[in-house]
C-alpha cells in the first residue's frame, strides 16, 4: 500500500514521505494510530504542511541543543559499576537505559535510552566509545568506563606480593651463607690442630734415628769380637 507519513516512525519515514508499505503493516499499525494515510492528493498537501512546519521546529531544537546541551556533552566520561564474575565477566551487561541514567546524573539533562545509540549491550569490561543523539540532527560521543564494583584493582597489591616473595628468597640466601661460615671455621680448628700432630710426629722421628745410631755402634763392637776369635 502506498501512503503518506503524517507523523515519523523511527526507522521507516519522516514527516511527509510518501512510501509503499505491506498492507498489514499499513491496516493494522499506521493506519488505526494516525501515523499515515492513503497517498491521495488531500492528505499529501496535509502531510507536507506538516513536514515544513517539523523542519522549522527541528531547527530551532538543534540551535538549542548546539547552545545548551553540545558544551555538556563534549568530552563527557561517565563509569558505571557492574559486578563481575572470577574471570571479569560481566554479571548481565550495560544498556542503553544505564547509560542515559549515567549521563542524565552527571549533566542534569533529561535523557532517554533511545537517544543512546546502542546497537548492542556492553558486556566486557574497559573503556567504550557511544554516540548520543541530542536532537536528530546533533549526535556526539561519549566515553563509558565500565568497572568492577570498588573500581579497578590497583598495582600495589601485586608489588607487596612480589616484596613478599623476595624476602622468603633472602633469607633462604642468608640460610645458605650461614653454613659457608660455618665450615670456614671448621677449617680454621682443622688448621689449628694440625701443628700439635705435626709436634707428635717429631719424637718418634727421633727415637727412630737413635735406633739406626745404636745400631751402627754395636757394629764395630761385633767386628772386633769376630777378629779376637779369629787371632784365638
Amino acid at each position: 500500500m502506498k501512503v503518506v507519513f503524517m507523523e515519523e516512525v523511527e526507522g521507516t519515514a519522516r514527516v511527509g514521505e510518501i512510501k509503499n508499505v505491506a498492507d498489514g503493516f499499513a491496516r493494522n499499525y499506521l493506519l488505526p494510530r494516525r501515523l499515515a494515510a492513503p497517498a491521495t492528493d488531500h492528505y499529501v498537501a496535509i502531510a507536507q504542511a506538516r513536514a515544513e512546519k517539523d523542519a522549522r521546529r527541528q531547527e530551532r531544537l538543534d540551535d538549542e541543543a548546539r547552545v545548551h546541551l553540545l558544551p555538556k556533552m563534549e568530552g563527557r566520561s561517565v563509569t558505571i559499576e557492574v559486578r563481575v564474575g572470577e574471570q571479569g565477566k560481566l554479571f548481565g551487561s550495560v544498556t542503553a537505559r544505564d547509560i542515559a541514567e549515567a549521563l542524565q546524573a552527571a549533566t542534569s539533562i533529561e535523557m532517554e535510552h533511545k537517544q543512546v545509540d546502542l546497537r548492542q549491550p556492553i558486556r566486557d569490561l574497559g573503556v567504550h566509545e557511544v554516540m548520543v543523539k541530542l536532537t536528530r540532527n546533533i549526535h556526539v560521543p561519549v566515553t563509558v568506563n565500565v568497572e568492577p564494583l570498588g573500581g579497578m584493582p590497583e598495582e600495589e597489591p601485586a608489588e607487596e606480593e612480589a616484596g613478599g616473595e623476595e624476602a622468603p628468597a633472602a633469607a633462604e640466601a642468608e640460610e645458605t651463607e650461614e653454613p659457608s661460615e660455618e665450615a670456614a671455621a671448621e677449617v680454621e680448628e682443622e688448621a689449628a690442630e694440625e701443628p700439635e700432630a705435626v709436634g707428635e710426629e717429631e719424637p718418634a722421628e727421633e727415637e727412630a734415628a737413635a735406633e739406626v745410631e745404636g745400631e751402627v755402634a754395636e757394629e764395630p763392637e761385633a767386628e772386633a769380637v769376630e777378629g779376637g776369635e779369629e787371632e784365638a
